[in-house]
């Protein structure tokens, strides 16, 4: 709950505005740009949904389904179409993505890795390529209620700012490039997230992992700083968690380097090790099976799939509308 000063300054700050330009006071933000807002201010508790645009999306391509599969995607590998798509047919694929892309980057990092794949088959989709779209929408609306959840009163021996990264080495079957993902959480809900292929052909599992955690180490970086500028100030160490011991005793260890013939690689490697020995961050190891960038990476089964929800501290919307 606000504080009194807080509110004071709250109150003040609106009747400047108020006074300065032709606007009304709404009261407490309920909705934003099709995200829901439902806060508990009794037990600091505030819950971002996207229910009613998944609603709506599913309605707009007949996708409702009383029986929605358990996870955003399938097992089996998806290939390039090696018939031309109709107009039509590409058209209306590139709605339904579109549709996915907004949830996946806001309020549902569950389905990221399925919207980044099926991204890449914009220009020319297959029957199978539209199943799997299809298949996302309804796991989207079967799944409409879950929510980022961000704690107030987040366990204060833990961190309040937390960074995970993974890569899945060579996974595209045709170009062999690797998919890599990063997330991040504050207060126990998830606040950035990627999902995507890397650039560049790596020839090893450790390749692919260094240049995932440097992505995320400079991704992190950044949001340290936005903290500051908005004075949040977390008064902690940032630590980036891997699940490659590899990766991580290369970049710890004093004589360790990297043997590898792309000069790329290897200077990701030398900045992460610069970075790490100045203290910007400390890389940690964590298990697969504890790692929650893990399905941004893959498509996991519906035990790990379930799993890898929990990891992301996404839970049902609360029954609650104001507290």
């Amino acid at each position: 709950m606000f504080r009194a000063c807080d509110q004071a300054i709250a109150d003040s700050f609106r009747d400047n505005l108020t006074s300065r330009f032709k606007m009304r006071d709404l009261g407490d933000l309920k909705w934003f740009l099709g995200i829901r807002v439902v806060r508990d201010r009794s037990r600091r508790r505030l819950w971002l949904c996207q229910d009613s645009y998944i609603e709506a999306i599913a309605d707009r391509f007949d996708l409702v389904d009383d029986r929605p599969p358990a996870t955003p995607m399938g097992m089996n590998h998806l290939v390039a179409n090696e018939d031309i798509a109709d107009q039509a047919t590409i058209h209306l694929y590139q709605r339904k993505i579109g549709s996915v892309l907004y949830p996946a980057v806001i309020t549902r990092p569950d389905i990221a890795f399925t919207a980044a794949r099926l991204s890449s088959f914009l220009s020319n989709p297959s029957p199978d390529h539209m199943a799997a779209a299809n298949r996302c929408i309804q796991y989207l609306y079967g799944s409409r209620h879950l929510a980022i959840m961000f704690d107030g009163l987040n366990n204060t021996e833990d961190k309040a700012f937390k960074a995970y990264t993974d890569s899945s080495f060579a996974d595209d079957q045709q170009d062999r490039k690797s998919t890599q993902g990063y997330l991040f959480t504050l207060f126990g809900g998830p606040i950035a997230w990627k999902s995507g292929k890397q650039t560049t052909v790596t020839t090893s599992s450790t390749e692919a992992e260094l240049l995932a955690l440097s992505t995320a180490a400079k991704e992190a970086i950044a949001a340290i700083r936005l903290f500051r500028d908005v004075r949040l100030q977390l008064n902690e160490d940032l630590t980036i968690w891997c699940d490659n011991k590899q990766t991580i005793r290369l970049v710890n260890e004093e004589m360790m380097r990297i043997q590898t013939a792309l000069r790329h690689i290897d200077i990701h490697n030398c900045w992460v090790r610069q970075e790490a020995k100045k203290g910007s961050f400390e890389v940690k190891y964590l298990p697969t099976n504890k790692m929650p960038a893990d399905g941004l990476t893959k498509a996991l089964d519906r035990g790990k799939f379930g799993r890898f929800v929990a990891q992301l501290g996404l839970t049902p919307l609360p029954e609650i509308e104001t507290a």
